[in-house]
């Protein structure tokens, strides 16, 4: 299963508690340990490239490398491989983005598809909120300017999004983590059978 959704939205957080329910085996993706990401937020242009690659290889090595992990084991990735591209049109430039599509090319096709998608909404001030609440010091020069552009492009991305199946969940107005009404909502929702695009538009259990 692979959770994606913008920056903020709480992939990491429902993928935890995925695997505290399910038993399963988590695959976080390892943002902090990008050596270029806290200089593409004070300078996106002079760091963009680098930041894209290491992601990428990053992604790949973690997905080919659990990819022959236990099969009976339910896996849930905090990421969908293709989001990087929603990230590369968004940050670079011409030349930079034909380089990278070569790379993503050679790489995507050795990429297990998820049975399940997540893909996790929520509007820019609710981003915004849990962005500056979980107080991560490399998200320090981070706009509201930037997550409105990350937050469109997201949503232009999976609205389009052929291969399935995909759930996609708008989390405004929920609070999964500390309200376990909301978590078993999702969960309920997350463990039926999806057939191609749906969507799931919740209320708070409160």
């Amino acid at each position: 299963m692979a959770i994606d959704g913008p920056i903020g939205v709480g992939k990491s957080s429902l993928a935890k508690l995925l695997c505290e329910r399910l038993a399963g085996t988590p695959v976080f993706e390892k943002v902090e340990e990008n050596p270029f990401l806290a200089d593409f937020y004070k300078d996106a242009k002079g760091s963009a490239f680098q930041t894209q690659i290491f992601f990428l290889i990053s992604r790949y090595k973690q997905l080919t490398g659990h990819a022959l992990g236990n099969p009976a084991s339910v896996m849930v990735c905090d990421y969908l491989f293709e989001r990087d591209l929603v990230f590369a049109k968004l940050n670079l430039n011409e030349h930079e983005y034909q380089m990278y599509m070569e790379i993503y090319s050679l790489l995507k096709e050795k990429i297990p598809a998820p049975d399940l998608i997540v893909y996790l909404q929520a509007d820019t001030d609710s981003l915004m909120k849990r962005i500056k609440k979980r107080q991560r010091v490399i998200e320090k020069g981070v706009t509201r300017k930037y997550i409105e552009k990350v937050n469109t492009a997201f949503n232009d991305f999976f609205f389009n999004y052929k291969p399935g199946p995909l759930l996609i969940i708008n989390t405004s107005q929920i609070d999964f983590v500390n309200n376990e009404g909301d978590l078993d909502n999702l969960l309920q929702k997350i463990g039926g059978d999806i057939r191609g695009v749906e969507y799931f538009n919740p209320i708070s259990s409160t």
